[in-house]
């Protein structure tokens, strides 16, 4: 069998953007997936149960005031394009985001007052890019070698006291990596 026809039955993911790009939800841990200032009746692991786009009525809403931190672990290395973030509440919906990558453990302190190139990329968000789910385009060439990706919601649409997210996605292409602890080392002669 080709090893073509073996990555494609080892990856069954969907093609949902260019060049190939797939959902990488499939590749979140879910043990190390958690958010900070979440709601205790409506937090952050309902949303990726399927690990697909949630479509079902759960949402992640904050609980303190409008900001949160969510911190999305990857299984594998993973190169991010775009993501979604989807609310369908327009006052509650995500404004002005921080994005953060592969950093071991982030708290409010560490990202409030950080921007670019702290940040690796900051973003204002239009309220109907968050209301229709619309892919937000990256800087590719910033998201390259990710195993964790920190998402901050600094303000939302409104002014509102809570932020609500019904949805996230990430769209991008998994690295293929070897696992090399499988070869010996050849023995010289």
């Amino acid at each position: 069998m080709s090893i073509s026809k073996l990555a494609a039955q080892a990856a069954p993911s969907k093609v949902v953007g260019k060049d190939g790009d797939v959902s990488l939800l499939e590749y979140l841990d879910s043990s190390q997936v958690h958010c900070l200032n979440e709601s205790k009746d409506h937090s952050i692991q309902p949303i990726f149960q399927t690990k697909s786009k949630n479509t079902s009525d759960a949402y992640l809403l904050s609980d303190v005031d409008e900001q949160l931190l969510l911190n999305l672990t990857f299984n594998q290395t993973v190169r991010i394009r775009s993501i979604v973030l989807q609310s369908s509440s327009a006052a509650q919906a995500p404004k002005l985001i921080k994005l953060f990558i592969n950093k071991p453990s982030l708290g409010f302190e560490d990202v409030e007052d950080a921007s670019e190139p702290e940040a690796t990329q900051v973003l204002d968000l239009a309220e109907g890019v968050v209301a229709q789910g619309t892919p937000i385009p990256l800087r590719y060439v910033r998201f390259q070698g990710v195993n964790s990706l920190h998402i901050f919601v600094a303000s939302n649409q409104g002014g509102e006291e809570e932020t609500r997210i019904d949805a996230i996605d990430i769209i991008g292409l998994p690295v293929e990596t070897t696992n090399m602890s499988g070869f010996r080392k050849a023995e010289e002669e």
